[in-house]
């Protein structure tokens, strides 16, 4: 299987790096200088499951294709996908598989829109992971699984292919019979994790341990889940008991990666990660005050970014 990875960076690197440590025939598609950077250090990985360096992996830039790719894993920021579907155009080909592994639903409308659903695979990932100022891919942690699956739960030959082409891989994949309730448990938990730390500018500890805030918290998560009840994938017992208590939990470090990307006046996923959320619920007409209010709040820091 001849697989296009979407960049070499923090989940592109990790994952691409992984298939590629295991013999898998990947390419990277990125850009001059980071392609200039692989084959000067090679791809270096660190993590607390195993370190590894791989010396000049297989890179292409945009317009550099020559042939299709059987399977294409899209990992990029959403802020980046318009760019990048025009990127990889050149490599679908009539049989080519895209998985993409960004959080939320926009992507899929806008893949679909471009090449078709029949192309598009559901799919999430699970990693804390960052690009350092060398070039290296750190791991942040243990977790490190990619969950994908066809849409309408099928296990078709093209997502056995892809199990077999990522079982012997450093990572834990996972093929889904349920993918698109999978994306919606984790975008309902995401999109109140990041509305929640990013509004108060804080980890869930501090959040918690402020009066009101355990109630803000749980009040964000209740519209995220009354969206995804709208649109027929309402979070099971499971899911929500589970998000209750990582929005909950006293002293807990955790916030979301939207927000150290906001406290560093870095771009963020807003509209794609809170605004399609919360487009989605007004669209049926619910009313989602404390969504509207986080959403509000990034379009304000977006505003205020933009000034000169």
């Amino acid at each position: 299987m001849k697989i296009l990875m979407i960049g070499a960076g923090a989940t592109g690197g990790y994952f691409g790096g992984r298939l590629l440590e295991s013999g898998q025939d990947v390419t990277f598609l990125v850009r001059k200088a980071r392609a200039e950077a692989l084959a000067r250090d090679g791809l270096v990985i660190r993590s607390p499951v195993g370190d590894v360096t791989l010396p000049s992996p297989p890179t292409v830039q945009a317009n550099g294709f020559n042939r299709p790719f059987d399977l294409i894993i899209v990992s990029c920021k959403a802020y980046h996908l318009a760019q990048v579907i025009e990127d990889m155009a050149p490599a679908v080909g009539p049989d080519t598989t895209i998985l993409p592994v960004l959080n939320g639903m926009r992507h899929m409308d806008l893949l679909d829109a471009r090449f078709g659903a029949e192309h598009v695979l559901g799919g999430s990932c699970f990693i804390a992971a960052t690009l350092d100022a060398q070039g290296v891919v750190r791991h942040l942690g243990t977790p490190h699984g990619l969950t994908y699956g066809e849409r309408d739960g099928s296990r078709s030959a093209r997502v056995e292919g892809v199990e077999q082409a990522m079982a012997e891989a450093r990572f834990d994949p996972r093929l889904s019979t349920t993918v698109l309730q999978d994306m919606w448990d984790k975008w309902v938990f995401l999109a109140s994790l990041a509305g929640i730390t990013c509004l108060m500018r804080a980890p869930i500890g501090d959040i918690v341990a402020a009066p009101g805030g355990s109630p803000a918290a749980l009040g964000l998560l209740d519209d995220c889940r009354r969206v995804a009840e709208a649109h027929g994938h309402a979070p099971g017992d499971t899911a929500l008991q589970r998000a209750r208590s990582v929005l909950t939990e006293a002293g807990s470090k955790l916030s979301a990666s939207m927000m150290r990307d906001l406290e560093q006046g870095a771009q963020v996923e807003a509209d794609h990660i809170v605004g399609d959320m919360l487009a989605r619920g007004e669209a049926k007409g619910l009313d989602l005050p404390m969504l509207r209010l986080a959403y509000a709040h990034l379009k304000a820091y977006e505003v205020r970014r933009a000034h000169p």
